[in-house]
């Protein structure tokens, strides 16, 4: 154990399964304190207790701009501070170019920038008042071509990737650092409908499907193997730590070169 955020607070939405819980787990293994924040308490209270005194769980709706305030708001008066805040809730979208609703529009635009908007909006002043602090967007591989997801999951993902850029150059100046990782051929239950529909199947059905998705994915890479939370989280360790005290305004992919040329893709059913 390097204890590479030693003394940090950091903040996970979408913590309490695929990249944000295996990502708590790497913060806290790494000497971070971590408010861990999802709409599962049942799942949120017992991965905090797992993970021991330095995991706390709060309830928080990230489509609710009142509800990111008040989590980053708990999370100062708790702690102090705000070190890193890693903007990780999302879902896949609904509907194609002709059957889009006005409903999928809000839901996905919501979710996926809507939160990473005002995310940052209220974290801004807290880590103004420190001098100091990191702000991780999840992105993803369809921000950076087509074919890699729904069209309104691909063009919010654009937009993440292109307002961190934005947010870095603003907030530069105040020694705040606002990057994004764009993840790719990453096994997670977002493939079969994401951490809601996992918790309707058993655990065998969950495992069969995983055993199953990681077999397609690996036909997606050149690595020949699919990503894993873990590989994700570990991006995100480099971009919060000092390590990467330089780097700002950047788009990490993680996806094992699946966009460096167009390899078979994933065949999940």
């Amino acid at each position: 154990m390097s204890n590479r955020l030693e003394g940090q607070v950091a903040v996970i939405t979408g913590g309490t399964s695929g990249i944000g819980e295996a990502t708590a787990t790497v913060f806290i293994q790494e000497g971070a304190r971590v408010v861990i924040a999802g709409r599962s308490e049942e799942k949120g209270v017992k991965l905090a207790q797992q993970l021991g005194n330095n995991a706390v769980f709060r309830m928080a709706d990230v489509l609710n701009e009142e509800e990111i305030q008040a989590l980053l708001k708990f999370t100062e008066d708790k702690f102090g501070r705000i070190d890193c805040l890693f903007n990780n809730a999302g879902a896949m979208s609904k509907g194609n170019l002709e059957t889009v609703t006005k409903a999928d529009f809000d839901h996905c635009l919501g979710l996926l920038l809507g939160s990473v908007v005002f995310g940052i909006k209220h974290v801004a002043p807290i880590m103004k008042k420190q001098g100091a602090g990191c702000v991780i967007n999840n992105s993803s591989v369809a921000a950076h071509r087509l074919n890699q997801g729904p069209s309104l999951y691909t063009a919010a993902k654009a937009a993440v990737s292109h307002y961190t850029r934005l947010a870095g150059m603003e907030l530069g100046p105040f020694g705040i650092r606002v990057n994004s990782i764009s993840p790719g051929a990453i096994a997670t239950p977002i493939f079969w409908g994401g951490s809601e529909r996992a918790r309707t199947l058993k655990d065998e059905e969950n495992a069969k499907k995983m055993d199953k998705l990681k077999k397609n994915l690996a036909v997606a890479t050149p690595l020949n193997r699919s990503g894993l939370a873990e590989d994700v989280a570990y991006a995100a360790l480099y971009l919060a730590s000092p390590e990467a005290s330089f780097v700002n305004c950047h788009d990490l992919v993680v996806d094992g070169g699946r966009i460096a040329n167009f390899y078979e893709k994933p065949r999940v059913s």
